[in-house]
């Protein structure tokens, strides 16, 4: 190509990369796969890296960081960034429209009024000439700020260059750069991980990640811009109104809060207010309140401001949601899967419009990272409708009585042992068919389809029958009468006498559905079923150590040790006794290995099948000693592959794994069956 066709094919490949990136991360309605976008990345990156003097600020290719730098530099606003005044209370919302209306002399009841969420972010400010954005900063102390525009070019919501019509020669803008809540979690999993410290909350983590000296960090945060007014504007004029204006910058490609909305006077603000609040939990983003501002600029221009904040203008904000206050004791809850949860007892703390006593310390792990012990002044925080948490310690307070939290031996409820799988962070009782904690999940796993498939049973009869006290354990399920199923709610005569000879039914279960119907952790449909094809009998299983489980196929020294504390403690036999006693009867294995035609082999079932659902041709191919595998490896003996199959056929033939169709998966299971 000459020069001028690479020169050519550069601004291209621009307008492209900024149209499909404005598509994906400002209206969020991609047009290509993210394969196709990468793809024109590349081809961009690779004539820069030829070409260097085709580098320009506008770039696509300038959002993945550079090398980092030493300091920022101070920079001064064109038009200072305001705080804004706030109000925490309906009657003080209704004196600042009263205030307003005062100043303006207006006869009219009510005033015109934008209002939006109010982003828990940093504010910065976007400075572009001639479309190019040349310069990012921090507000600062209003006046002044720092210098982070390599940073800012990294977040892909910010346009680099702006689209539209009637672009301004020079255009200040002001948005809030935030953190979405799925991007918290990640990054704070991710820091947990690789046992690094936890940012506190995602403003914390947005201004962390923004007021990186190295832009690549930047870059890999997932930041995100909403900009909610304008500085400077030269060359170009907005429209009357403040919501219009926020258009106009949408279609300069910017984007602006889906929930910005105009309301009449201090009333309309105050039912935003609530529906807000009501919806805060679901939002993606975290808000600490709601901002008011009136609606016409000129009215905006006229009522000017005072100190450094707008009279126009005000922050309605939620109840605080982080206090302090002192951690008295920990209890450990135990919870319908054994789990064993710390939690905290706590001096009475008002918190994000609620008193609060108790808070939530989540594991272990979580109170040895935060080194969070009795007697602490700690940080708790509440958000809506979610369960307090200790956030943080307030070090500097801790009292010279402050005790270390330590994890019992034993379930408080039970007192089967507890235990914690090296490598979990949850420590649980063992005691699961015996734990009144568990027991009431524990019937509703042994009566589900999948394990003694008890017709009738369902959770909201378990519900009752645990409620009205006529079964505490799964062996009281045997013991039912029709007298005492009869007087329960909607259960009728026809009905009670129904669930018994479901009952007597499910007396006879193999092996492999009576394993997994005792809810060990860990051993599922196919571990149960591998179990039951190697030991072929409930008592050598119940007295197999860990090398001897970890001979069957997919069973790991985890699940090992699941099963070894399983059975050793004394309680959980008890209730198994109690069902062998109750007329319980697990079918062993009856089949040797010569009458499995296909023990040993391994297959992959990908793709839609026409003549068999997939769980059918498992179970088929299960019931003539397979193992149905959900991936493919080396280890796989074939795949068989209905329409539309994915990537699974793929890595088959990249390995060389034999790759048949539906009516050869049929012919082998019926030739097998003939076997068999």
């Amino acid at each position: 190509m000459t020069p001028k066709k690479i020169n050519k094919r550069t601004q291209e490949l621009h307008q492209l990369l900024h149209y499909h990136n404005h598509n994906y991360y400002v209206l969020d309605d991609p047009e290509i796969p993210d394969s196709e976008y990468d793809k024109l990345l590349r081809e961009l990156q690779s004539i820069e890296e030829e070409y260097p003097e085709l580098v320009s600020p506008d770039s696509p290719t300038q959002r993945v960081g550079a090398k980092p730098l030493d300091e920022f530099q101070q920079v001064k606003h064109l038009v200072p960034m305001l705080s804004l005044g706030n109000a925490f209370s309906e009657d003080e919302v209704i004196a600042f429209e009263k205030r307003l209306l005062d100043r303006l002399d207006f006869e009219q009841e009510s005033l015109e009024f934008t209002v939006e969420p109010k982003l828990d972010g940093l504010a910065v400010s976007l400075l572009y000439e001639n479309g190019v954005l040349i310069q990012g900063a921090t507000r600062g102390d209003g006046e002044t700020g720092e210098n982070i525009t390599i940073n800012v070019r990294t977040i892909k919501s910010i346009p680099l260059k702006l689209t539209g019509e009637n672009i301004p020669t020079r255009l200040e803008v002001r948005g809030e750069v935030y953190m979405p809540k799925a991007s918290f979690e990640a990054l704070n999993k991710k820091a947990r991980d690789a046992d690094e410290k936890t940012f506190v909350n995602p403003r914390n983590a947005a201004a962390g990640s923004l007021r990186q000296l190295d832009s690549r960090v930047t870059a890999s945060r997932n930041l995100a811009m909403y900009c909610y007014a304008t500085g400077l504007i030269e060359g170009a004029e907005l429209p009357d109104t403040h919501s219009e204006a926020m258009q106009q910058l949408k279609d300069w490609g910017f984007r602006i809060c889906p929930d910005i909305k105009v309301v009449q006077g201090a009333q309309g603000c105050i039912q935003y207010y609530n529906e807000i609040q009501e919806k805060r939990e679901s939002l993606a983003y975290e808000i600490d309140g709601v901002v008011y501002k009136i609606n016409q600029l000129d009215l905006q221009k006229q009522l000017g401001f005072v100190s450094r904040a707008p009279r126009w203008a005000i922050a309605h904000k939620f109840p605080a949601q982080e206090e302090m206050t002192r951690l008295k004791a920990v209890e450990f809850q135990v919870g319908r899967t054994g789990a064993l949860t710390p939690v905290a007892r706590l001096e009475p703390v008002f918190v994000g419009g609620v008193t609060v006593t108790n808070a939530t310390l989540h594991n272990m792990d979580e109170i040895r990272r935060k080194d969070v012990r009795i007697g602490d002044m700690v940080i708790v925080r509440r958000a809506g409708d979610v369960i307090p948490e200790v956030a943080r310690v307030v070090p500097d307070k801790r009292s010279d009585d402050a005790s270390e939290i330590v994890m019992p031996e034993n379930c408080p409820v039970c007192g089967s042992n507890v235990e914690q799988i090296e490598g979990e962070a949850v420590a649980r009782c063992t005691g699961g068919l015996f734990c009144p904690a568990q027991r009431k999940q524990a019937i509703k796993h042994f009566a589900s389809r999948k394990a003694l498939d008890i017709d009738g049973l369902g959770d909201k009869l378990v519900e009752q029958l645990f409620d009205e006290q006529l079964i505490s354990r799964v062996s009281d399920l045997y013991q039912l009468t029709t007298d005492q199923l009869e007087n329960l709610e909607r259960m009728g005569e026809k009905s009670a006498q129904n669930l018994l000879e479901a009952l007597e039914a499910s007396k006879k279960p193999t092996l492999a559905r009576f394993i997994y119907s005792l809810g060990v952790r860990e051993v599922g449909e196919t571990t149960a079923k591998l179990l039951a094809q190697h030991f072929r009998s409930l008592e050598k299983i119940a007295k197999a150590s860990e090398d001897d489980l970890q001979e069957v196929d997919e069973v790991g020294p985890i699940v090992a040790k699941h099963v070894v504390n399983f059975f050793k403690e004394a309680h959980n036999i008890a209730v198994i006794e109690s069902l062998l006693g109750a007329g319980v009867e697990p079918q062993n294995p009856e089949k040797t290995q010569e009458e499995l035609p296909l023990e040993g082999k391994t297959y992959v079932l990908t793709g839609s099948l026409q003549q068999l659902k997939r769980n059918e041709a498992k179970a088929q191919l299960e019931a003539l000693g397979a193992k149905v595998s959900g991936s493919v490896s080396k280890k796989t003996t074939a795949v068989f592959a209905g329409e539309k199959a994915g990537s699974k056929l793929s890595k088959a033939e990249n390995l060389g794994i034999p790759v048949f169709d539906e009516d050869e998966l049929l012919e082998l299971i019926r030739v097998s069956s003939r076997k068999n």
